[in-house]
């Protein structure tokens, strides 16, 4: 590859990824996390009282639970300290809740997400789009035919007010309740914008809808809520993206997402994680599944100094299944740590997972996995498949799968492969023209096709683009 091609590469990316806004904020938080913050964030949303009082149990269960630090192999947590994280900035924009007209959005903003490719995707791929900056979302928009057969796409906050039914029976009470972990607890007391989805009955969303979260501030945390109810029967893809520039202050992304599968119904849920390198990235994130529904989780971790992140389904009834294609990318000083959780709880369930990673200059991935099939589940099955692919010595990559069966009527099955590069492949492409840099290319985008089939063509294509750039060195 010629440097004048690379220098390309490297503005495009300088351009789509990297770029800084001036912090323009209606609203910022001091510093820290108290009972004082939690009462002006709920006091700025306007909250009714009962989400008050849930973020203040949350704050209590964050303060007294410790910090992970007893897991093998798991990434640095020291530098996280929450006391010098601005939890919550408001961004500048008329229209509290967002805008539903691109054209109307403040211009640095609208610029932000014009370089990250958010409208051409709107036009192009998708039925819905919303898109956060900073803690709350600053567009909101959904094709008027879904909406008139009583599909519901909103940020979170808009949905506390108006659809306070339905919220309240499912933010963080079955799921994801702030008792589950650390950063679930404080996600519980200081979340903000996040994405609302609601499918009715019977009903099939054919296009997916996507959300983006743009972190521009620096020593920011961003807390955005997810929470995707999908009745008998119904089937949609949501598709989230993430970026945040780099700056030398660590930021902290600790989102939380629910996902409730009804009977019959079919949920993909789809990452495309570009987070840069001085950002935490510490999610839960998890789906129950009623008798007959199926859950799929597609995800592409590529950034972050440290991500931890599990996503879980809890098969609740009978037939229901669950699929999970992850990839995960780290290079030097990155500690890349994912995997899937699965809870077999019904008879005759269903789980697959293909955990795909690749390691280059130090970097460092695992796989941390936990399958549960319960007594009484008979007939279950699960498949867990673990391929890790590294570049040299320094890197590392590990698999820590972990399965509990307590029923023997059951089909297990567990795969695991750890490798470099084979010159004998790279030697065979070379030979049929192809330069060493393109030819470890085509291995990598190779061993990724199964994450980058199940997802729309421009989402493949783009992360193909960010495991090339990620392989060239040039980001972040």
């Amino acid at each position: 590859m010629s440097s004048e091609q690379d220098h390309l590469k490297e503005t495009d990316t300088e351009a789509r990824f990297e770029f800084k806004k001036e912090q323009k904020a209606a609203f910022a938080a001091e510093k820290g996390l108290t009972e004082e913050t939690i009462r002006v964030i709920s006091e700025d949303k306007d909250e009714p009282e009962w989400m008050l009082e849930r973020r203040l149990r949350a704050l209590k269960q964050f303060q007294k639970m410790p910090m992970p630090t007893d897991w093998p192999g798991q990434p640095d947590l020291s530098e996280v300290d929450v006391d010098q994280i601005v939890p919550y900035i408001r961004p500048d924009v008329e229209v509290r809740g967002g805008v539903d007209d691109w054209r109307d959005l403040p211009d640095d903003i609208k610029d932000t997400f014009d370089k990250l490719g958010i409208p051409e995707a709107e036009k192009n791929a998708l039925s819905g789009v919303g898109a956060q900056y900073e803690s709350e979302v600053v567009y909101q928009n959904m094709q008027e035919r879904w909406e008139e057969k009583g599909v519901v796409f909103m940020n979170m906050d808009q949905a506390v007010q108006e659809h306070e039914d339905i919220v309240k029976e499912y933010f963080m009470t079955k799921c994801v309740p702030p008792s589950d972990n650390k950063f679930a607890a404080l996600h519980g007391a200081i979340w903000s914008g996040g994405s609302f989805v609601y499918v009715p009955e019977d009903t099939t969303v054919d296009m997916p809808v996507q959300a983006y979260f743009r972190m521009n501030s620096e020593g920011m945390g961003q807390f955005e809520h997810t929470l995707i109810v999908a009745e008998k029967g119904s089937e949609v893809h949501y598709i989230e993206g993430c970026s945040a520039p780099k700056y030398s202050a660590f930021n902290l992304h600790s989102g939380g997402v629910e996902v409730f599968v009804g009977e019959d119904a079919h949920v993909q849920y789809s990452t495309v994680q570009n987070w840069s390198k001085n950002t935490y990235n510490l999610n839960t994130k998890r789906a129950i599944v009623e008798k007959g529904g199926r859950m799929e989780w597609i995800s592409g971790s590529m950034g972050s100094k440290a991500t931890m992140l599990y996503p879980a389904s809890i098969l609740k009834g009978r037939g229901a299944s669950d699929n999970h294609i992850t990839i995960a990318f780290a290079g030097e000083g990155q500690n890349i740590d994912t995997g899937a959780k699965v809870y077999h709880n019904a008879p005759e369930t269903k789980s697959t997972i293909e955990s795909k990673s690749i390691s280059k200059d130090g970097g460092r991935t695992n796989y941390r996995g936990l399958v549960h099939i319960a007594n009484g589940a008979k007939n279950s099955s699960t498949s867990v498949e673990c391929d890790a692919l590294m570049f040299d010595n320094e890197s590392t990559s590990d698999t820590m799968p972990y399965m509990e069966i307590n029923e023997s009527t059951v089909d297990v099955a567990h795969e695991a492969t750890v490798g470099k590069i084979g010159d004998e492949d790279v030697f065979y492409l070379q030979s049929r023209g192809l330069d060493d840099d393109d030819a470890k290319q085509m291995i990598v985008s190779g061993f990724i096709e199964p994450i980058t089939e199940e997802l729309p063509i421009e989402y493949a294509v783009e992360l193909n683009r960010l495991v090339e750039l990620e392989m060239e060195g040039s980001l972040g």
